[in-house]
């Protein structure tokens, strides 16, 4: 598919641990990964690519972009996560328009997973 024009393309994170890194959005998320070098990370089935770049030393601050995941099971999703040895930052809580929970992954960059409100 080709790119679109101002939209967002990728979305990429500081990485310090490759392998955990793998280990955990595979486990959760389903995401596949390329390996480009020893430091870099690409992942696919996200809905949108992205890539994990521990290259340039980049160290792990938040607050900074927070990234939303959509789930259609927002307690099975938190309960993955911890599963798997994610940090929750912020336990489930409501916002205009559904839930969400937040997480720290292994590199310690923060992330969301959200759901919908049933109606």
């Amino acid at each position: 598919m080709p790119h679109k024009d101002k939209t967002i393309n990728y979305v990429e994170f500081p990485l310090t641990d490759p392998a955990e890194t793998k280990r955990f959005y595979q486990a959760v998320f389903g995401w596949e990964f390329q390996e480009w070098g020893p430091n870099y990370l690409s992942f696919s089935g996200a809905g949108l690519d992205g890539g994990f770049n521990g290259e340039d030393g980049t160290p792990v601050q938040n607050p900074g972009a927070l990234v939303i995941l959509f789930s259609d099971d927002l307690e099975t999703a938190l309960a993955e996560v911890k599963a798997a040895g994610a940090k929750i930052t912020r336990d489930i809580y409501s916002f205009p328009g559904g839930r969400r929970f937040h997480f720290a992954d292994p590199n310690g960059n923060e992330l969301a997973v959200w759901a919908e409100v049933a109606e």
